[in-house]
């Protein structure tokens, strides 16, 4: 059926208790966020519209940016970074390896954009994350590498070879893009709402620091071997594994992220990253280790196939809660006014989302634009919503008011003639 939006009711009903207050069978899910507070109130009235969409004030970005400082680290890091592979690849080679990452990599982002579609995360956190993996990830691993040959020399064993790759990489990598996953929590918190929000960092860290270690196997390769090594290394970890280290750096970013949706802080946050840190390292070692202790594409095709779909059946498991939970607070809102029983429909759920862009392109002018930032505000009300009920948020009034005025502008202009 056509969505059509009815129109906006000039004094809405009053609030529903039982809508403003959450009750404990509102949290059926052990993924769920549990009640820590009695629920905000709702205002029983919309905001006045007046103006444009472009007129509406933008989300507070406090608690949801990175301190400048990071950047200026990693611009720091990035020219001693392009000096090494310069000096230790050539410009020829390191231009060819990064060229190739390049494909891999953007079908990473390509998936990761697909799971954060409804909601997008604040760009800058976005830049971050891929930058940390790409940057800082990758020097601290080669310093590391080199502080160990400093301290215990070079040697070509196979044992020497087969801890490196089976235990140093996974915990020193890991370690170095979950240090990035860190910092996003410290200093941008309120932009993780829960599991998917961790798992999205997660992967934007892990695609990050893929890419830049792709730019360096493929440069060796063709250093040593030309377009036919090249090809060889590209079809093994551009093909059969680009999303390995995404999905390793998810696991923590998951485990962080169900935290921050339980209200953890401090201690509490730290210990959920370190489980999901021996995850990612597990999962890591095991990879490294099926390439040299075993058949490779047996195991691949046995072991690392099946858990990959295992993988995105859970990312498509915690979307669906997600849907169910955005549902049930803007649910709330509906209660007292705000939306409309089909509108709540239309914004939860995937298929409601595409009804309501297609009917939005078919109004007088192309109107989806508005129809994408109504979703996504939509989205992040529900999610500002959860933050309050739960009491881990001080901020989170501000942030209702803001997307109530947002939604309402967004809807009188998606109504307009």
């Amino acid at each position: 059926m056509t969505y059509a939006p009815p129109p906006w009711p000039d004094r809405p009903g009053s609030p529903d208790p039982a809508g403003s207050v959450p009750s404990a069978a509102s949290f059926v899910s052990p993924l769920a966020q549990p009640q820590h507070a009695p629920g905000a109130y709702i205002p029983p009235s919309p905001v006045p519209v007046s103006g444009s969409v472009e007129s509406v004030p933008a989300l507070p970005r406090k608690g949801r940016r990175i301190s400048i400082w990071l950047f200026g680290l990693l611009a720091v890091l990035l020219i001693g970074l392009v000096g090494y592979f310069l000096t230790f690849l050539g410009a020829s080679a390191s231009i060819i390896g990064m060229v190739v990452a390049l494909v891999p990599f953007a079908l990473v982002l390509f998936a990761v954009r697909t799971i954060d579609r409804w909601e997008p995360e604040p760009r800058g956190l976005v830049v971050f994350a891929v930058a940390w993996g790409a940057i800082a990830s990758v020097g601290i691993a080669l310093l590391v590498d080199l502080g160990i040959i400093l301290l215990v020399g070079n040697s070509d064993s196979s044992a020497r070879d087969l801890f490196s790759t089976v235990v140093q990489a996974p915990v020193v990598e890991e370690v170095a893009k979950a240090l990035g996953l860190l910092l996003i929590f410290a200093t941008a918190r309120r932009a993780i709402d829960g599991p998917v929000d961790g798992i999205v960092y997660g992967a934007l860290v892990g695609a990050g620091f893929a890419f830049t270690e792709n730019i360096q196997y493929f440069a060796i390769s063709y250093l040593d071997g030309g377009a036919g090594d090249l090809t060889a290394t590209f079809f093994v970890r551009g093909i059969l594994s680009p999303f390995a280290h995404a999905m390793f750096t998810a696991v923590a970013g998951f485990a962080l992220g169900l935290a921050a949706r339980r209200g953890a802080s401090g201690a509490r946050a730290l210990g959920a990253l370190c489980l999901g840190l021996i995850g990612a390292i597990a999962l890591h070692a095991f990879w490294n280790g099926s390439a040299m202790l075993g058949d490779f594409f047996g195991l691949y095709l046995t072991l690392q196939v099946p858990l990959f779909i295992g993988f995105i059946l859970a990312i498509l498991a915690l979307r669906r809660e997600e849907a169910r939970l955005t549902h049930a607070r803007l649910a709330e809102y509906a209660s007292a006014g705000w939306f409309t029983t089909q509108e709540v429909d239309m914004l939860a759920t995937h298929a409601g989302r595409r009804e309501a862009l297609r009917w939005s392109k078919t109004l007088r002018s192309d109107r989806s634009p508005i129809m994408r930032a109504f979703i996504a505000d939509a989205t992040a009300l529900a999610a500002a919503r959860q933050r309050a009920i739960s009491g881990r948020d001080a901020s989170a009034a501000e942030d209702e008011r803001v997307l109530l005025a947002r939604t309402a502008a967004a809807r009188a202009s998606l109504l307009s003639i």
